[in-house]
């Protein structure tokens, strides 16, 4: 997209902004750590850049309940145009157990319904469903996490089985919509069957589980993303003696 601004005065002068597309992060501290050194996310920046801007949207601690009453503040009509794709990666919160201290817990049926009024809130905006990536919560290695939880003071409350209940839910709300979904339950647990190098305390990511969750994303968004042109011409394309002619519109 393109910002024109003209400013009338003694002379006439217009200016153009190049709006770079967005790939929108959306999740909760997975995502918002994934621009932490060797983050998923930052290696999406990488692997993207001068294409798009990757703008990181995670709410560290955030459910599913939450992050749809938020949404409408991150995108709306205005800004849907601009999001040329956006991953949507909740459900390590609402697996919480719902005697967990943390009052994350959501009900699974709650969970897929929140997933689904998200997906029709960006319908409704402009940001279509074969723009959405889902992305699933890992699996969660218990025996780490109580060591985490221990450390805080409170006891273990979440399980892997429970992660894979909510990765299941998921599953079947992108499959519903026809949004693509990186299983990661599923995908690090079938990668190797030391699957634990993935996390750092259980639940969030590794350098190796950042690199693998990278690897999973790109081969999705590659699809809506890897074939954008650079944003302006490449150094050696530009106009040597008149470089003003490169970069007229």
């Amino acid at each position: 997209a393109l910002v024109v601004t003209c400013t009338w005065g003694r002379d006439f002068t217009m200016s153009f902004r190049r709006e770079f597309p967005r790939l929108v992060l959306f999740g909760d501290s997975i995502t918002q750590y994934s621009f932490a050194a060797h983050g998923w996310g930052c290696g999406l920046q990488d692997r993207y850049q001068r294409k798009v801007d990757v703008v990181n949207r995670g709410f560290s601690g955030y459910n599913t309940r939450w992050a749809k009453l938020i949404l409408p503040q991150l995108i709306d009509s205005s800004t849907a145009e601009t999001v040329i794709a956006m991953t949507i990666f909740f459900g390590c919160n609402d697996a919480a157990l719902p005697t967990a201290t943390w009052r994350q817990h959501v009900p699974l049926d709650e969970y897929a319904a929140n997933l689904k009024d998200m997906v029709k809130y960006l319908q409704g905006v402009g940001v279509e469903s074969e723009k959405l990536v889902f992305v699933t919560p890992p699996p969660l290695d218990e025996g780490s996490f109580t060591k985490f939880c221990e450390g805080k003071g409170v006891l273990l409350d979440r399980s892997n089985e429970g992660a894979g209940q909510y990765a299941a839910a998921c599953a079947r709300v992108g499959k519903e919509f026809n949004i693509p979904t990186v299983n990661l339950w599923e995908d690090m647990q079938a990668a190797r069957q030391d699957w634990q190098v993935f996390l750092c305390d259980g639940l969030h990511f590794s350098e190796e589980g950042n690199k693998f969750t990278c690897q999973r994303l790109s081969a999705v968004l590659d699809n809506k993303v890897g074939d954008l042109p650079l944003i302006f011409p490449e150094w050696s394309d530009v106009d040597w003696e008149n470089p003003a002619k490169t970069f007229e519109l």
